[in-house]
């Protein structure tokens, strides 16, 4: 079974209403304020899986401050996982600095979705007061055995629509403050995953973190699932592509040319999450 661990959807009328949307909220504009930019919804993402033969795919939204905009957009993700039952799996999103964070977690899991994320800050990055507002939202996730899907990327290199100015240290502090959650980091976890390869504390303190791969393709040569394997475990990682940012086809070719052995690309292409939201 292939499961796409990272897609995005917005509902018709966010995506009628671009133009509107860039001026109610900063983190949106600065992503998607291109109309090259798409905007998903659920049937697109149905289409790219069969045409990719994806058996399932966890979906998400986009982490509002307003409460309007993230209670509107999480319902329609439990929407689109009431048409596609079979297909979609949803988690719930919303801007970790919104006082009505963690009561809208606790709504969506209530309703049928099975996680939280992607969550981000993307003006700030992880800092103490985003690690620290938190605190209810993640503690709910422990008790509900719920994974929580945390944006991270690496804080060098080239700049892109997205990319915040978090550090190693902040990603590391935060899968420290939390270690009873089951916590996935996007994007490779910005690199934090290179550091299991320290004798001392590192390795321990993955102990509960897995890795998505979304937006490989831009960031790193094919050699990265063989090498992050070999340091973390090629059970800890998990095929996201971002959709619609990158086709799933993208990210198999690359896997393929990376010298997996079948069972590896087996893991990673689906085994690994089926296991992580079996809980």
């Amino acid at each position: 079974m292939i499961i796409d661990f990272h897609t995005h959807l917005f509902p018709p009328s966010f995506r009628e209403q671009r133009n509107r949307l860039v001026h109610e909220d900063p983190a949106f504009e600065a992503i998607y304020r291109s109309p090259h930019a798409r905007l998903a919804s659920a049937e697109d993402l149905i289409q790219a899986m069969d045409e990719a033969a994806v058996q399932r795919s966890v979906v998400f939204g986009f982490p509002w401050e307003k409460g309007e905009l993230y209670v509107r957009h999480n319902d329609y993700i439990l929407e689109s996982i009431q048409r596609y039952p079979d297909r979609l799996i949803g988690f719930c999103a919303f801007s970790p600095l919104s006082p009505g964070a963690a009561g809208e977690a606790e709504r969506c899991l209530d309703q049928g979705l099975s996680g939280v994320g992607e969550l981000a800050v993307y003006g700030s990055g992880l800092t103490g007061n985003v690690v620290q507002a938190l605190n209810e939202t993640m503690d709910l996730c422990a008790r509900r055995h719920a994974p929580f899907l945390l944006h991270t990327n690496e804080p060098v290199g080239h700049p892109y629509p997205g990319k915040t100015p978090n550090t190693l240290k902040q990603i590391y502090d935060f899968v420290n403050t939390y270690p009873a959650n089951r916590i996935v980091l996007a994007h490779w976890g910005g690199g934090l995953l290179f550091y299991g390869l320290m004798k001392k504390e590192v390795k321990e303190s993955l102990h509960n973190v897995w890795f998505d791969t979304a937006a490989s393709p831009f960031l790193y040569t094919p050699d990265i699932y063989r090498i992050a394997g070999e340091i973390i475990g090629f059970e800890k990682i998990l095929f996201g592509s971002d959709y619609p940012l990158i086709r799933p086809d993208r990210y198999f070719q690359e896997m393929a040319s990376a010298g997996l052995t079948p069972e590896q690309a087996d893991q990673i292409k689906g085994l690994n999450a089926a296991r992580l939201l079996e809980g």
